[in-house]
């Protein structure tokens, strides 16, 4: 039983330390410009633009139901503000896909999805919690969700493709 324990408090600490870690690649720069619903443009210290696909999150294309809003609701979130963001990964298209904090803490990513105004994207993402926040948006009819039979943007794309 000691044995567990140790290999508990072992664990405990190597999920706070990645914890710590995480946080310091945490860096600071200014949204200048919002692109879509999930992709802005953050200028940093040294004056360089950085486009960014937020983690975890789809929004509707600009074409699709939704899209212009989403739009809209990123931009009244974070539009010229100072944000702090990590880049996590690249996506096939060489794009960083990066994860946004404002406001004390808040996940863009997160928000956008409580909002209604953005799929949690389960293919690339496992988080339990977006995939809670994404339900109770639904279940409360928020954003997109007011359509009895909205269109994931990833089906969206696939029709655009095939016309």
């Amino acid at each position: 039983m000691k044995k567990y324990f140790k290999y508990t408090k072992i664990i405990y600490i190597l999920l706070i330390l990645n914890s710590l870690v995480s946080f310091a690649q945490l860096k600071t720069a200014q949204v200048v410009a919002i692109k879509d619903g999930d992709t802005v443009v953050l200028l940093d210290d040294n004056n360089n633009q950085i486009t960014i696909r937020l983690a975890e999150v789809d929004c509707p294309e600009k074409k699709q139901a939704f899209g212009t809003r989403a739009k809209q609701f990123t931009s009244e979130q974070v539009y010229l503000e100072y944000v702090q963001y990590t880049i996590t990964s690249k996506d096939r298209y060489g794009r960083s896909i990066g994860k946004i904090y404002y406001d004390d803490n808040k996940y863009l990513s997160e928000e956008i999805i409580k909002a209604g105004y953005g799929w949690h994207y389960s293919q690339y993402s496992k988080s339990q919690k977006l995939s809670e926040i994404q339900a109770d948006a639904k279940a409360h009819k928020r954003g997109l969700w007011v359509d009895e039979n909205p269109i994931a943007t990833w089906e969206f794309r696939k029709q655009k493709i095939k016309k």
